[in-house]
């Protein structure tokens, strides 16, 4: 990497000189002095509209003007510096991690949500001192302090979150770990519980259609999650947790230097729940008893000599689930466990309960070369295995799902003409293995695709930047087909910036997988269209279109910007999940329209030194053409509102500071599925009631290494009255889990620990 960097030093000044610039690299800096690039970093002039991003590599661009003298760098996870230029210059500047104090820090420095003025896409970065404002145990629980994405619970046994993003569920996002999909197929369901707070560095967050480079199923946006380096992270962290209602977790990070190239960390996460919960006095668990081993090891190379750098993980995870009825004993002899259709008088005997056990591998290696002689020129590969295995039960029905994976992804970057014109490309690969139970009927499918792409970016640093994307893909079941992708964005002024983005997606719906909460109810199962590839039924096909505008200000001299945004989703083709017949689960092809609006208002603003409130409005438009009509999508608050206020000390050497943090959720009324033929008490309203939620945690920090948290969820102890419909019979026909629009769980209090070496 030295060589490679003076390289670039000799050459590079040759041209910032010509050309009235200031060039360089962004790079990282640790214990150890060793030196990685920074992609992403934001570099900007002081009091202007003029600024740009630096690339994969950490290298950047920006024009020099004598008006302006004060260049800053930033970097979420990093301290900011600002630099004194006075002529066009090469520069190699480090910058340092945030965690790592001198004496003091100024804690409002570090941005733990960071806003891109200058990228093309609207895109918000969340970093570590975010996800520490929550108890934050697995990345499902990543959310709840980022109005960008709305937080659901998808059924009243599981207690799983589902997360939304523009009006829609988390299929339509594409959720990927390092920039390689992870949350999807036979994981959809349970996946982002698999990936444990601690593990995630930084997430990315992606509204509107992603770039074309990580593939066609990207929808209403991507979630991407960056997790920690063996070469940055702590040599020992150690995370525990306890909360009231008996869940346990410990996480354990354990990071060791081999030599100057090599690093190597092993990550395992543990969880239990034991204590059995019925605060609404059902009969059933509020929340499952359930225990997770989840173990990764993660290998680092870094090639200060030639410019190689990769990445090698490999992981193993165990989990299982036990919901229900509190008096359920699976390991009872005459314990109901799936038969499929056995005698409902026998059944009607015994306990209702399920289980659910997954065993999941998967395994991902990434490897980047930089081009020594040619600083902005370098190839990427990705690829990745996984096997993901669940066996479960729900009473009598049978679910079980084998999911095998292999991901690939070859890209090569470069410039044409000169380093204001850049593009990518390269070729994907990708199969998926399905072997599906339901009950006693077994769905078993392949599918590979293969495809390549093409995306070019434009960004002339002061006014407009745009990425133009496009690939042709060939799937055995999807056909061949043309993904556009559009994103612009333009700076009208100053701390002003608007973007504008179009662009199609294409999915296979795995059906059961996305809704395995009708398993625990009496539905009826009907798929009823027959001519289509994947069960029966079309892909889907949509095109988002969306524009935002960001815009920065200062008020009684403290910082602070306002967004506000609107994207549309609308479908060629969906599969429609019609839960309008309390008995049966429907699905089938659109046959007329289906859309989904989102408008959002969000005012963030340092009120006072080390506080920042956080405001958002959001409001929510999505509606399908039923086979009985157009209904606005059911358990979907049209009005949201989110509030966020948060307040840290300062930190001294010695220790000392608090942290406090207080977030609230305002959902208006929700639409509820039809129960119209149910027997009166077993019939919900047309809408449930608007409710808020309140959740708040205090840290103390009492040096660089130790540091403890309490905080508690649900502050208003809200609950759902009746979530479970027939409760008292639950082999019978009025039994369903599945219509859950509030919180299960009443008021939840929790503490933990954290150690760093």
């Amino acid at each position: 990497m030295k060589t490679y960097i003076y390289i670039v030093l000799l050459i590079l000044p040759l041209f910032s000189l010509s050309q009235e610039k200031v060039e360089g690299m962004v790079m990282e800096g640790n214990a150890e002095n060793k030196h990685i690039g920074l992609p992403g970093a934001n570099v900007y002039w002081m009091d202007s509209q003029i600024g740009t991003i630096t690339n994969d590599e950490g290298l950047f661009s920006i024009p020099f003007k004598q008006e302006y003298n004060k260049l800053i760098i930033s970097y979420v996870g990093f301290k900011s510096d600002t630099l004194t230029i006075n002529e066009p210059k090469m520069l190699h500047h480090t910058l340092q991690p945030s965690s790592q104090l001198d004496e003091v820090v100024v804690q409002q420095e570090r941005e733990a949500v960071q806003k891109a003025y200058f990228s093309s896409q609207n895109v918000i970065t969340v970093n570590s001192a975010e996800l520490l404002k929550a108890a934050c145990c697995n990345l499902s629980e990543s959310f709840e302090t980022n109005p960008a994405i709305d937080v659901n619970f998808s059924d009243a046994l599981t207690g799983t979150k589902q997360i939304q993003m523009l009006g829609l569920t988390s299929p339509y996002l594409l959720i990927t770990q390092e920039n390689i999909p992870m949350v999807r197929g036979a994981s959809q369901a349970f996946g982002l519980t698999f990936t444990p707070g601690t593990w995630v560095e930084s997430i990315q967050i992606t509204k509107g259609a992603g770039s074309v480079v990580n593939g066609y199923e990207s929808i209403s946006g991507q979630i991407n999650a960056e997790l920690v380096k063996p070469f940055t992270d702590n040599e020992l962290f150690v995370n525990g947790y306890y909360n009231i209602n008996g869940r346990m977790e410990l996480n354990t990070h354990v990071n060791h230097k081999l030599n100057d190239k090599w690093s190597t960390g092993l990550y395992i996460h543990g969880n239990a729940r034991t204590q059995k919960e019925d605060n609404n006095a059902d009969g059933f668990l509020d929340a499952p008893l359930a225990n997770q081993i989840n173990v990764m090891n993660r290998w680092q190379f870094q090639n200060a000599q030639t410019g190689w750098v990769s990445f090698f993980n490999i992981r193993f995870l165990n989990d299982e689930k036990q919901v229900g009825q509190l008096d359920f004993d699976p390991d009872a002899p005459n314990a109901i466990r799936g038969f499929g259709n056995p005698n409902i008088f026998a059944a009607s005997q015994q306990p209702w309960g399920s289980e659910i056990a997954t065993r999941r591998f998967d395994s991902s290696v990434k490897l980047g070369y930089v081009f020594p002689e040619l600083p902005y020129q370098s190839f990427g590969f990705q690829a990745s295995y996984s096997n993901h295995d669940q066996e479960s039960y729900f009473g009598i029905n049978r679910y079980d799902i084998n999911h095998e994976s292999v991901y690939s992804n070859l890209i090569f970057n470069s410039i044409i003409g000169d380093t204001q014109n850049k593009f990518k490309t390269g070729l994907t690969f990708a199969y998926d293995g399905y072997e599906e139970l339901v009950n006693t009927t077994s769905f078993s499918r392949d599918d590979a695709s293969a495809g390549a792409f093409f995306e070019y970016s434009f960004d002339n640093l002061e006014k407009v930047s745009l990425t133009a994307g496009l690939r042709v893909d060939t799937h055995n079941r999807l056909g061949t087909f043309i993904t556009p992708r559009f994103h612009i964005r333009y700076s009208p002024w100053e701390k002003g910036s608007l973007r504008g983005s179009f662009g199609r997606g294409r999915r296979a719906a795995n059906i059961f997988a996305e809704n395995q909460q009708l398993f625990a109810s009496s539905r009826q199962i009907q798929i009823l269209d027959s001519e289509g590839s994947i069960y029966g039924l079309d892909f889907e096909d949509a095109w988002n279109y969306g524009v935002s505008f960001l815009q920065g200000f200062t008020f009684l001299d403290r910082p602070g910007n306002i967004t506000i945004d609107f994207y549309k989703t609308d479908f060629e083709n969906q599969v429609v999940v019609d839960w309008e017949n309390p008995r049966a689960i429907s699905f089938y092809n659109l046959d007329g329209k289906s859309s989904a609006s989102s408008f959002q208002l969000e005012v963030n603003h340092e009120i006072l030194p080390s506080l920042e409130l956080r405001t958002a409005y959001k409001y929510y438009d999505v509606n399908t053409d039923y086979r009985s009509g157009n209904l606005q999508k059911p358990l979907q608050a049209q009005h949201r509102f989110f509030a966020n206020i948060g307040y840290e000390t300062e930190l001294t050497e010695k220790g000392g500071q608090w942290k406090f943090d207080y977030t609230l959720h305002t959902l208006g009324k929700q639409r509820l599925p039809n129960t119209d033929v149910n027997p009166v008490e077993f019939r919900l309203g047309d809408f449930a009631d608007g409710y808020s939620l309140m959740n708040a945690q205090i840290t103390k920090v009492f040096s660089k290494k130790f540091e403890i948290y309490v905080g508690g969820e649900n502050l208003t102890n809200f609950r759902q009255n009746n979530p479970v419909l027939g409760a008292e019979n639950p082999f019978g026909a009025n039994f369903d889990t599945s219509i859950v629009y509030a919180p299960i769980m009443g008021r939840m209090f929790y503490g933990g620990f954290r150690y760093k070496l």
